[in-house]
Order: C-alpha cells, then sequence, then structure tokens
C-alpha cells in the first residue's frame, strides 16, 4: 500500500456512515519485536475528535494515541527513534478494517459500492 492511499483510507472512516473506527493489523520486515502490530484511528467520545493510536506489542507496553494524523505518522514509536514514515518500506499489511487490505482497500478509498 502506497502512504497516500493510506491517509486516505484512514480519513475516510468519518465518511462511511457505519464505520466509526478502522484497525489496521501489521507487521515490520524482519523484526521480532513489531510482528504482530495494530494502528488505527476512532472517535474520541470526549471530545467528538479523530484519535489516532498504535498498539505495537501485544502486552500493551507501547501503546500511543494522538489527535492528528501528522503527529501520529511522524511520532517516534518505532525503536525509540523512528516514525511510521521512517519506516514505511517495511511495514507488510496484514488486514485494513477487519479484512484482507486488497479486498478492503477499494471500499475504503471510495472505488467499491458497498
Amino acid at each position: 500500500m502506497i502512504f497516500e492511499d493510506f491517509e486516505r483510507a484512514l480519513a475516510s472512516c468519518h465518511h462511511k456512515k457505519h464505520v466509526s473506527g478502522i484497525e489496521v493489523n501489521f507487521f515490520v520486515d524482519d523484526c521480532i519485536v513489531y510482528r504482530d502490530s495494530w494502528l488505527g484511528k476512532m472517535i474520541d467520545l470526549d471530545t467528538n475528535g479523530d484519535c489516532f493510536w498504535y498498539g505495537l506489542v501485544p502486552d500493551g507496553s507501547q501503546a500511543y494515541d494522538y489527535g492528528s494524523f501528522e503527529v501520529f505518522v511522524n511520532a517516534k514509536v518505532f525503536y525509540g527513534s523512528k516514525s511510521l514514515k521512517d519506516i514505511w518500506g517495511s511495514i507488510s499489511f496484514l488486514s485494513l478494517g477487519g479484512g484482507p487490505v486488497c479486498e478492503m482497500l477499494p471500499y475504503f478509498l471510495g472505488q467499491d459500492n458497498r
């Protein structure tokens, strides 16, 4: 998935009437630490604004929330000094919005009539 499609998919979830958020399961290639990681976007019920989040390791010790997409993708949460943008070429996506990326990406990009 190219970064621009990822950004559009996360932005689109508020435009889908029955989608209040989006979850993405991924791993970082050749990395044992980030082999079952999650990220996503949801609505912050207190502010009604966006909440972008990471759940990078199963024990919850690397879970982070952000109020803007730019801060989210530039946060140095990987390896203590790298952002999602920094390691983008090493990300492999397992699922998007609960389904296979190849099936769900067109839906979130508005190229599917579901």
